[in-house]
């Protein structure tokens, strides 16, 4: 039993990219953004915590009040007179001066002075010589709450914590201070500054998205191209080792079978008919073994200046007889001032002769072709418009691969032998359609420059 094979799915890079690079890089912004506000945070409420702590060592000497930490002087008047500079200071919720055995010697709520917390690890830190500085909240839950909070109300919410040891004029620690504060417009710069962080990071992010995606853009429009062109060169080669058999093979029957034909022609004139139908039939073989061939080889030609006006006229008096036939109306609107495009006369008129001769077999009877021509930009361009039942958005996107065609003898050649040959001179052929609205042809190529 045969095992189906599996359909791989092309990778699409851009796809890929706007859901995992959108993710890693929010990802990634959020949490610089995070780090940063942290950062941000700790850093203003440490030079918060600094200032203040200055400030109340300088009230310690100036009071010489590192005696009454060295002497426990629990509540004395001599404390408070020292320290009601501390609670004074704007935003002040709570302070208090512990001595070096952790006893509070005074504070500026009075049910706890005298007491000792031996469960408050910022009051170790601080004894050791540390700054500590964090912001906190105080719990409604009374098992949750810590032991130095009990007074605290609940309304009072957050609050910044600072502990900041005690020196004495010799340098010794004596003990700690600690602070409860509620600096509103401390907390109006952090918020500011969050803020600020985070617009930040979303702008950075979304221009590094933005600017990335556009990259993954162009990579993946780059690949699909060189993916295509692969394509189309492993294409090629087998064109040309098929066109290379097809003309080594059929070329010499075909010679013999057309000698016979006309030779049947000049002897029987009853064989008149199909003698010509054969001859008719072996030249259009003959014409599609020269297209193989043209598509199959490598287009090298210098580019020379070719006039537009000239290529036109030619081009449209070779479908002379066959538009006459048909009574299509043919318009030519060149304008006489076109300036010549860079590229090869022959294979030029070969592009031209192959989008009119689509026109011409698109229509039946009684339609219109439409040449026109004009330059913009250093651009020379030429269209062709033919008033047929156009092509499909599908038929659209095959055309110019080769081998495809909706012609009944068409080989499917023609259209990507043209582009390549647009292409090769620095141009581009593009086709517009509608169905029963025409089709439109246009290509163009650079204006030629001397020298």
């Amino acid at each position: 039993m045969d095992t189906p094979a599996m359909s791989t799915k092309p990778f699409n890079l851009s796809r890929r990219f706007a859901l995992i690079g959108l993710v890693s890089i929010a990802t990634l912004s959020a949490v610089c953004a995070l780090l940063m506000s942290r950062f941000l945070t700790e850093r203003m409420l440490h030079q918060e915590a600094v200032l203040t702590m200055e400030f109340i060592r300088s009230v310690v000497l100036v009071e010489n009040a590192g005696r009454y930490f060295r002497e426990g002087q629990v509540g004395a008047q001599e404390v408070n007179s020292a320290f009601n500079h501390v609670a004074n200071m704007p935003d002040v919720i709570r302070a208090s001066a512990h001595s070096a055995d952790r006893q509070v010697i005074w504070s500026s709520d009075k049910a706890i002075v005298g007491r000792r917390f031996d469960d408050n690890h910022e009051l170790d830190e601080a004894l050791s010589g540390m700054l500590v500085v964090h912001g906190d909240s105080v719990d409604d839950s009374e098992g949750e709450r810590k032991s130095e909070h009990a007074s605290l109300k609940p309304q009072v919410g957050y609050f910044v914590e600072i502990y900041f040891p005690v020196q004495d004029a010799s340098g010794q620690i004596v003990g700690a201070v600690e602070l409860y504060k509620k600096p509103r417009a401390l907390y109006e710069a952090i918020s500011a500054g969050r803020r600020a962080v985070w617009l930040g990071a979303v702008a950075a992010g979304l221009f590094l998205y933005f600017t990335l995606f556009w990259l993954a853009r162009r990579a993946d429009a780059l690949i699909r191209t060189q993916q295509e062109q692969l394509v189309q060169s492993e294409t090629l080669a087998a064109v040309g080792e098929m066109g290379s058999a097809v003309a080594h093979g059929i070329r010499n029957p075909l010679a013999s079978i057309r000698s016979s034909a006309e030779l049947s022609l000049e002897l029987s004139p009853d064989a008149g008919e199909p003698a010509r139908d054969i001859i008719a039939e072996v030249d259009r073989m003959e014409h599609w073994v020269r297209m193989l061939l043209s598509y199959a080889r490598p287009v090298a030609s210098q580019p020379v200046a070719v006039e537009v006006g000239e290529l036109v006229a030619h081009g449209l008096a070779e479908f002379e007889r066959e538009t006459a036939r048909r009574q299509i109306t043919v318009r030519s609107l060149v304008p006489p001032d076109l300036p010549p495009v860079s590229a090869d006369p022959l294979l030029l008129g070969q592009v031209l002769g192959s989008l009119l001769a689509n026109a011409v077999e698109a229509l039946r009877e009684h339609g219109e072709i439409e040449v026109s021509a004009g330059h913009a930009e250093r651009q020379v361009w030429v269209r062709v418009r033919d008033s047929g039942p156009g092509l499909t958005q599908a038929q659209l996107g095959k055309v110019f691969k080769p081998f495809f065609t909706t012609k009944t003898k068409g080989l499917g050649v023609g259209l990507p032998l043209a582009r390549r040959i647009i292409e090769r001179f620095g141009g581009r052929l593009e086709l517009r359609s509608e169905p029963g609205r025409g089709t439109l042809a246009e290509f163009r190529l650079p204006a030629f420059r001397q020298g």
